[in-house]
């Protein structure tokens, strides 16, 4: 094998890699399910647009 072609199959190999743990996390989210069933984007609580409320007491 020639020296400048190491390097494409280094990163062949590391982004088929990639795509084979993101595929068995993906597929294992699947079958586990929703977490929260009820939860639904918007659903939150009050407070101000874009604030989630969970601060942990900064700036106080």
């Amino acid at each position: 094998m020639s020296p400048g072609g190491r390097p494409f199959s280094v990163l062949a190999g590391f982004a088929l890699l990639l795509v084979v743990v993101f595929g068995v996390a993906f597929a294992a989210g699947r079958a586990a399910g929703p977490v929260a069933p009820g939860l639904t984007p918007g659903s939150g609580g009050g407070g101000a647009p874009g604030m989630s409320g969970h601060d942990m007491g900064a700036g106080r």
